[in-house]
C-alpha cells in the first residue's frame, strides 16, 4: 500500500474549502485593526485543498492510528486505562467550558468548588495534609515536590546536597534532582528487586535532602521496606518523596501518609482517567505532609464559610508553577471519575488491576522468563531469557504483536532488565482480552523457535512496515512552513 501524502503534497493551486461573500470586506484592510508591525510580509505557506479532500485525509489518518478505543494498550508504567465516556460529558458542561480563570471569584464559585473538593479527595485517598492542583504533568509535580522540599530544607539553614534514588524509580525522578540542583546518589536493588535498608544506609548522611522512590515500583514490586527506610532518612533529618506514577495499584489499599511519605505527584492520566499526553494537556498534582504545608504553590483554593476563595499570602510558598489554576478541564475529569467509583469503587480498581498483572503473568511464565521472584502488583516484566539463545530480539517480540492486533508493551524498561517486556494490562480489559493477548504472546514465542525470521521480519500486515526508527529520531523530515 502506497504511503499517505501530506495535505502539502496534495495541495492544488486555487481550491479552497470555504464559499464566503467577502464584498462587504472590500474596503476593509488590516491596518484599520493592527499597526503595520504585526502584519505579515509575505504569504502564509498553507496548503491549498476543497473540505472534503480534508476531511477524507485525517478520516484515512486516524484509521491508522492505534488507540485505546480500538484495542488493548499493554505499556508498562502509563497505566492506559480507558478513560470513561461520563468524564467527557460532564467536562463539556456549559458551567465549565465558558468560563475564564480572571473573572470574579464570586462568578466561578462551583470551578472553585470543584477544584477544592478534589484537592479534599485526593489528600483522603492518600492521607495527606496539603494539595496543589497546578502541575501540569507528573514531572512538573516531581520538580514542584521538590522545590517544595529545597524551601524546607533552605528554611532549616540549609538546602542540602543530595537525594538518594533506587535503580527501580521511575526515569524521571533523576532528571527532577538534577534540574533542582543536587546530586543524585543511586541505590541497587536487592535480588528481590526491592529497596534494601543496609544499603540505603551506607549512602544516608545529614546532606541528604531527600530519598526519591516509586511505589510500587517500576518493576511492579510493592517496596516492602519502605516505612523503616522513611524512619531512617527522617533520623537524618530528611524528607521521602513518593513518585505517584503507580498509585493505580494501591487504590483504597494503603495510604502513603503512613509509608513516611511526606510529597507525592498524582498523575491523573493514570489513575483518575484523564487523557494522556499527545501534547495535550496533563495533571500531576502533589500532595504534602504537615512539614511542607508552607510550601505549597500559590493560589492556594480554601473555603471561607460558604464560599470558595483563593489565598496568596503565603510568605514561605515557592509560588506559582502554572497559570491559573492549572488545566481545569483535567480537573473535571478526575473528579466525575472519583465521586463515580466512591470509596469501594476505588479499591475494586487496585484489585483487579492486580489480579490482570497476575492473570497474564501465570499464563505467560513458562514461556517467557518472569525478570524477579517478589509478587507483582499492576505489572509484570519479562527478560530475553527464553528466546535470547535465538536471533530473535525483544524489538521483533514488540513488532510482531503488532500483526496480532495489539499495541506493543513497553520494551528495553527497566534497563535492569535484560530485554524488558513491561505489561501494564490496567484494571478495565477483560479476561477476554488478556486471553487474545496472551494466546498471541505464545504464538509468538513458539515462532521464535521454529521460524525466527517470520518474527524478526514483522510486521506483516500493518499499513507501514518496520521503519528506521534511529534515523527518524536523527533525521526528521521537517518542511518549512512560514
Amino acid at each position: 500500500m502506497s504511503q499517505e501524502k501530506t495535505v502539502f503534497e496534495k495541495s492544488k493551486k486555487g481550491r479552497h474549502g470555504y464559499s464566503f461573500d467577502f464584498s462587504e470586506l472590500e474596503h476593509v484592510q488590516a491596518t484599520d485593526f493592527l499597526p503595520e508591525s504585526m502584519l505579515r510580509q509575505s504569504d502564509l505557506k498553507l496548503p491549498e485543498l476543497t473540505e472534503l479532500d480534508v476531511v477524507r485525509h485525517y478520516t484515512r489518518l486516524s484509521h491508522k492510528n492505534y488507540s485505546i478505543d480500538t484495542n488493548f494498550y499493554p505499556l508498562g508504567s502509563c497505566t492506559m486505562k480507558y478513560n470513561p465516556r461520563i468524564n467527557e460529558t460532564v467536562a463539556s458542561l456549559d458551567g465549565f467550558t465558558k468560563t475564564h480563570p480572571m473573572q470574579y471569584q464570586y462568578t466561578i464559585q462551583g470551578n472553585l468548588r470543584l477544584m477544592y473538593e478534589l484537592g479534599e479527595l485526593l489528600k483522603g485517598i492518600t492521607g495527606m495534609q496539603g494539595v496543589s492542583l497546578q502541575p501540569c504533568a507528573g514531572a512538573q509535580g516531581e520538580f514542584t515536590g521538590l522545590l517544595m522540599i529545597r524551601a524546607y530544607h533552605t528554611a532549616n539553614g540549609n538546602p542540602r546536597k543530595k537525594v538518594i534514588i533506587p535503580e527501580s524509580a521511575h526515569g524521571t525522578n533523576p532528571a527532577s534532582a538534577a534540574l533542582c540542583g543536587y546530586e543524585v546518589v543511586t541505590v541497587k536493588c536487592n535480588e528481590q528487586g526491592l529497596m534494601d535498608p543496609s544499603e540505603v544506609e551506607k549512602v544516608l548522611d545529614d546532606d541528604v535532602a531527600c530519598l526519591m522512590v516509586t511505589n510500587p515500583s517500576t518493576l511492579g514490586i510493592f517496596e516492602s521496606h519502605i516505612k523503616t527506610i522513611s524512619n531512617m532518612v527522617h533520623g537524618h533529618g530528611g524528607l521521602v518523596y513518593c513518585d505517584g506514577a503507580n498509585l493505580n495499584a494501591i487504590l483504597g489499599q494503603v495510604q502513603v501518609a503512613d509509608l513516611g511519605v511526606d510529597c507525592m505527584h498524582i498523575n491523573l492520566h493514570k489513575t483518575f482517567t484523564t487523557p494522556h499526553g499527545g501534547g495535550g494537556p496533563g495533571a500531576g498534582p502533589v500532595v504534602v505532609s504537615e512539614a511542607l504545608l508552607p510550601y505549597l504553590p500559590v493560589p492556594f483554593i480554601k473555603k471561607d464559610g460558604e464560599r470558595y476563595v483563593t489565598e496568596y499570602d503565603r510568605p514561605d510558598s515557592i509560588g506559582r508553577v502554572r497559570a491559573f489554576f492549572g488545566n481545569f478541564g483535567m480537573f473535571v475529569r478526575a473528579y466525575t471519575y472519583i465521586r463515580e467509583m466512591g470509596k469501594e469503587g476505588l479499591k475494586q480498581v487496585s484489585d483487579m488491576a492486580v489480579l490482570n498483572a497476575n492473570y497474564i503473568r501465570a499464563k505467560l511464565k513458562d514461556r517467557f522468563s518472569v525478570s524477579y521472584p517478589s509478587p507483582t502488583l499492576h505489572e509484570v516484566i519479562f527478560s530475553d531469557q527464553t528466546f535470547k539463545h535465538t536471533k530473535v530480539k525483544t524489538l521483533d517480540i514488540a513488532k510482531r504483536l503488532l500483526d496480532f492486533g495489539f499495541h506493543a508493551p513497553t520494551i528495553y524498561f527497566p534497563i535492569t532488565v535484560s530485554g524488558a517486556l513491561m505489561i501494564e494490562p490496567t484494571e478495565t480489559e477483560s479476561q477476554e482480552t488478556l486471553d487474545e493477548f496472551c494466546d498471541a504472546m505464545i504464538q509468538i514465542f513458539i515462532e521464535t523457535q521454529e521460524d525466527p525470521q517470520k518474527v524478526m521480519d514483522a510486521p506483516h500486515s500493518t499499513k507501514l512496515k518496520r521503519l528506521n526508527e534511529v534515523k527518524a529520531a536523527r533525521e526528521p523530515k521537517l518542511r518549512e512552513l512560514l
